[in-house]
C-alpha cells in the first residue's frame, strides 16, 4: 500500500513517484475536491495511450491495476494504493486490469483543476 505521483516531466512523458506523506503537508491537510465516482473494470480490460482528464486521485479499492510507461516500465498497483494522477500532457499513460480479478477503484477529480 503506497502513495504515488503520476506526471508528465519536462521531456513530456509520464513519470511515477512515491509520494511521502509525512513530507507533503498539502496532502495531510486536506484537498479540495469535487466528486467521487466509483468503476469496476473487468479482468483483462485494457485502455491504450491517453493522457489523465484531470488532476485526480485514483484508488484501487480491489484488484490490481498496472499502468505502461513510455520508457516500458510497468507499475502494478493494488488495493488500498492511492495516485495522484496528472499526466494531463503528452503522451500519457496504458491501463490494464492486472490479474484475473476484476478492479474496483475511487477516482477523486481535485476542486479546480
Amino acid at each position: 500500500m503506497g502513495t504515488y505521483r503520476l506526471y508528465t516531466g519536462s521531456d513530456g512523458e509520464s513519470h511515477f513517484e512515491t509520494i511521502d506523506l509525512s513530507k507533503t503537508p498539502d496532502w495531510t491537510a486536506g484537498l479540495d475536491t469535487t466528486t467521487i465516482t466509483f468503476r469496476e473494470d473487468p479482468a483483462g480490460r485494457f485502455i491504450d495511450w491517453h493522457p489523465a482528464p484531470r488532476r485526480q486521485f485514483v484508488i484501487i479499492l480491489s484488484g490490481r491495476l498496472e499502468i505502461g510507461l513510455s520508457d516500458g516500465s510497468k507499475h502494478v498497483f493494488g488495493p488500498g494504493d492511492a495516485r495522484l494522477v496528472e499526466d494531463t500532457t503528452g503522451k500519457g499513460h496504458t491501463t490494464a486490469v492486472y490479474g484475473d480479478e476484476p478492479c474496483m477503484v475511487a477516482t477523486i477529480p481535485l476542486a479546480n483543476q
